[in-house]
């Protein structure tokens, strides 16, 4: 089984730190400047950033399965990765630069052709490059290894954007008036542009893809979605996760809503650092742990800790920030594993849609993990604040005892609720080390020609 040496792994890992500038800033920081600024409706850029999501839903697996069967002298995920790169660049270059004096329609039309033509060069990019992973090593340690170096710099690289704005307007001196906020955007993009091509290009750079697997004839995208479903170790591994994300995207939707309103503190920006950065640190104790123990038993445990401190923030209230950040440092603990050990997982379940399919459909298995990624991140946002308009929140005010007593709801149950039944589902994921072992053998008997047992079910003959 192959080893990948410290600069493979930060060379694979590099592009998740760069692309992280396209989720805070997209999602949190660009409406405010392009409602405020640009002059956008505020109703119509909701509209667009929901259809954006669903457009999402449609592109993902079909970049995946287009890269899957791509025969190129380069590979067939490193195309994707460079030549999506560069018009990844070329949008955020128009996005965060728009014209002056845009009425409002047009600056609508405007920022609508940019944030597709954004989501949709970065899905060229993100899916490719999430499924050269798999492929870049099949030994079952690790994988754990190498997708907590990436996803650590995704954590990292999602710190980094979020207080990118405020530290390019401090170093700057800028005010927040809507000139400084476009130049704001301008020096955000002279950085951003260099780093996505520079780390794509290491990437690219650093890696010769595996010789392509011959795969089967014709493009039938429906029958490989529901034989992919069909894989049992893929659908418990999806449906724990998918449940674990929307919980876990509630908090990520309301904190600043309950630091302010229920703990009536102004430190949101702060505890989350803190949260991020603990998940950073413990990473490489959760890459040990999965060694001695398996990656069920530390992503089960991961989810237990991560669950078990946040359990306690629902009875938190005024003046409890040290509790609070107690418990945030706690949770945190876990937070790196839950992201990084299922990313590991998941290629092993890829590994044993080879044995069964006789392919290897990465691209495929990407492209609906991100669907459920988005989907969940999706119901997190509308489902929560949502339930926080019905509960009778109004901005600037102090809240009703029913808007306080939503938000710890919301906040802190629901995750724990949704991590617990998480937890359920995945005790009965049934790939270990072991059982790993056995199915990269199988593989390779059955490209000898030879006919194969199914690991997971005795008795059944494949080939």
């Amino acid at each position: 089984m192959k080893k990948l040496s410290a600069a493979q792994k930060m060379a694979y890992s590099a592009p998740a730190f760069a692309l992280a500038v396209v989720g805070i800033p997209v999602y949190i920081y660009l409406p405010k400047f392009y409602t405020d600024v640009v002059g956008v409706h505020i109703s119509a850029l909701g509209v667009i950033l929901l259809v954006v999501r669903l457009f999402d839903a449609f592109t993902d697996p079909v970049i995946g399965l287009v890269s899957d069967r791509l025969h190129t002298p380069m590979g067939r995920r490193r195309p994707f990765i460079a030549v999506g790169a560069v018009f990844t660049v070329l949008a955020i270059a128009f996005l965060f630069n728009p014209p002056e004096a845009m009425g409002a329609d047009a600056a609508g039309f405007y920022f609508m052709a940019l944030i597709f033509a954004l989501f949709l060069f970065w899905t060229v990019v993100i899916v490719p490059y999430e499924s050269l992973g798999p492929e870049l090593t099949f030994d079952y340690n690790e994988r754990t290894a190498l997708f907590s170096m990436r996803d650590g710099a995704l954590i990292a690289g999602t710190i980094v954007a979020a207080a990118m704005p405020g530290a390019v307007r401090w170093a700057a001196g800028l005010d927040g008036s809507a000139a400084d906020e476009r130049e704001t955007f301008f020096i955000l993009s002279l950085i951003y542009i260099p780093l996505i091509l520079g780390a794509c290009a290491w990437c690219v750079a650093a890696f010769r893809e595996r010789p392509r697997p011959v795969a089967s004839p014709g493009f039938q995208i429906f029958q490989w979605i529901r034989s992919s479903l069909a894989n049992r170790p893929f659908r418990i591994l999806l449906i724990a996760y998918t449940i674990s994300a929307i919980g876990n995207n509630l908090p990520a939707t309301l904190i600043l809503y309950y630091v302010e309103y229920v703990l009536g503190s102004p430190r949101a920006d702060l505890f989350l650092v803190l949260y991020f950065v603990t998940g950073i640190v413990f990473l490489p104790m959760w890459v040990r742990l999965s060694r001695s123990t398996g990656k069920k038993a530390a992503w089960l445990a991961s989810m237990a800790i991560n669950t078990g401190a946040f359990f306690w923030v629902f009875f938190l209230g005024p003046g409890d920030e040290v509790l609070y950040g107690i418990l945030v440092f706690l949770s945190g603990i876990g937070f790196g594993a839950t992201l990084a050990i299922p990313s590991a997982i998941q290629a092993d379940v890829i590994d044993y849609d080879e044995l069964v399919a006789g392919d290897r459909r990465e691209g495929l298995y990407i492209g609906l993990w991100s669907i459920a990624k988005k989907l969940a991140a999706a119901s997190g946002v509308g489902a929560g604040l949502a339930l926080l308009g019905v509960s009778g929140y109004r901005p600037g005010v102090v809240q009703s005892d029913s808007v306080v007593w939503t938000l710890r709801v919301l906040y802190a149950l629901v995750p724990c609720l949704c991590n617990g039944l998480a937890i359920l589902i995945a005790l009965n994921y049934p790939i270990s080390g072991e059982i790993h072992l056995r199915i990269r053998r199988a593989i390779e008997e059955r490209a000898a020609g030879r006919a194969v047992e199914d690991p997971l079910v005795p008795g059944r003959i494949i080939g």
